[in-house]
């Protein structure tokens, strides 16, 4: 079981990732990959993700190995960018191999509702040169609520 979690300051490709995540697991029954990337809505002009560097880390591998114990993974990859970013770029890529279909895409889900809104990010976008701060909706808690 391989496990492999990254906090990134610049772009990343996430094909150039899966790939080889989805290799190094022969005889893996499905694979499931979500990518989320800055949406180019209305006039937003760019994303900016902050975080404290002394637990984001550390709480990222953490879910990810409750994760892998939770939906029996073969493996998982989490990479999460952070700083100022711009439409279409990514920003999150999670991907989960296991036995069967069921138990990737249920991981990857749980991640990214944990991701989503019980994390150690702060985000803020930009719109017609203004900064605000972005917090999760009540779809977001909500979605968390259901791996309680």
């Amino acid at each position: 079981m391989a496990v492999t979690v990254r906090l990134l300051d610049t772009p990343f490709n996430p094909g150039a990732l899966v790939g080889p995540f989805t290799n190094a697991h022969p005889g893996l029954g499905g694979v499931c990959t979500f990518v989320g990337e800055v949406r180019g809505e209305a006039d937003v002009e760019a994303l900016e993700l902050m975080h404290y560097a002394p637990m984001t880390l550390p709480g990222m591998e953490a879910l990810a190995s409750e994760a892998v114990a939770r939906f029996g993974l073969m493996g998982l990859l989490m990479v999460h960018r952070t700083g100022k970013m711009h439409p279409g770029e990514p920003i999150v890529l999670v991907s989960a191999c296991a036995e069967h279909r069921r138990g990737a895409i249920d991981a990857v889900d749980f991640c990214m509702d944990h991701l989503k809104s019980d994390a150690w990010f702060w985000k803020r976008e930009q719109r017609g040169g203004t900064w605000r701060w972005i917090e999760p909706r009540a779809d977001d808690h909500r979605d968390l609520a259901r791996w309680k």
